[in-house]
């Protein structure tokens, strides 16, 4: 069975899709259409803006999906997917790939998306950090010891085995950062983001999110998708739409996704998108 899985923010590079535009009218008329959408050019921030450019949540998000979904398109026959999933922003990249979102409405949803982060990213500063080759279980306890001290730091992204982010306070993070090296941690390398992902931090969001996903209709999708909450298999309008909320402010669980995957029958995996991160990843989790 063949999986396709779509990548999130922090893939983004300049040049991005200038290739796809030049080449493939197709792929040229969706991104002409995108601008139009968005009300801004952002072919140009793709291909020839600066990184700092590109980092900006309102830009990075939009861009990464277009970059996504774009690539999926052109692949005409050979995307004939069994199953699909996203990390984190790429799980809208997946529904429209999918066929449960279209094109416009999946861009629309993940500017809303974005520009409800970045303003939660506004009101309070907070940030996220890698930590490498440490345990779940270690990482989680350190969290919960450092968020009882008065800070708030979670686990977001459970990307592979011996790779966690976590998320929270710039005290808090800090904080966390020294006790988990402490504790054996290879690394604990601070993120260049705007904000804690996939945490309290990004509550205010929520309801901006869920406004504009209760007015999108969702078909059901040509194949499963395994959705970051439980990284289950779902096909079921009103439960991807519930999962997609509920997605901001609880952590990405990749590693059980790509292994739920493969236990279901997944025997190869593409990733369509900037960059090979979500390969390195499932590499690392089932060699």
């Amino acid at each position: 069975m063949k999986a396709f899985v779509f990548p999130g923010q922090g893939a983004q590079f300049t040049g991005m899709g200038k290739e796809l535009f030049e080449t493939n009218m197709q792929a040229r008329e969706l991104f002409l259409q995108a601008n139009n959408i968005l009300g801004f050019p952002i072919t140009e921030v793709m291909f020839d803006g600066t990184d700092e450019d590109l980092r900006q949540t309102r830009v990075t998000q939009p861009a990464v999906f277009l970059h996504s979904v774009i690539s999926a398109f052109c692949m005409g026959e050979e995307f004939k997917p069994d199953m699909v999933a996203g990390h984190s922003l790429g799980e809208f990249s997946a529904l429209v790939a999918s066929g449960a979102l279209t094109f416009d409405d999946g861009l629309r949803l993940v500017s809303a998306r974005a520009t409800a982060m970045q303003q939660a990213c506004e009101l309070q500063p907070s940030t996220m950090s890698a930590i490498i080759g440490l345990d779940d279980e270690t990482i989680e306890k350190v969290c919960s010891e450092v968020s009882t001290e008065g800070h708030i730091v979670v686990a977001a992204n459970y990307n592979s085995p011996g790779q966690v982010v976590i998320s929270g306070s710039l005290e808090g993070i800090q904080l966390a950062n020294e006790r988990l090296l402490a504790a054996g941690a290879r690394r604990a390398l601070q993120l260049n983001v705007s904000g804690a992902f996939h945490s309290p931090f990004m509550e205010p969001a929520r309801a901006m999110l869920e406004t504009a996903i209760q007015q999108t209709t969702f078909n059901v999708p040509s194949c499963p998708i395994y959705q970051n909450v439980d990284a289950l298999p779902h096909t079921d309008p009103g439960i991807i739409k519930a999962n997609l909320v509920a997605q901001l402010t609880s952590p990405v669980r990749w590693t059980k996704t790509i292994l739920n995957m493969i236990n279901d029958g997944a025997e190869e995996f593409t990733e369509c998108g900037p960059g090979n991160v979500l390969t390195g990843l499932i590499k690392k989790i089932r060699k």
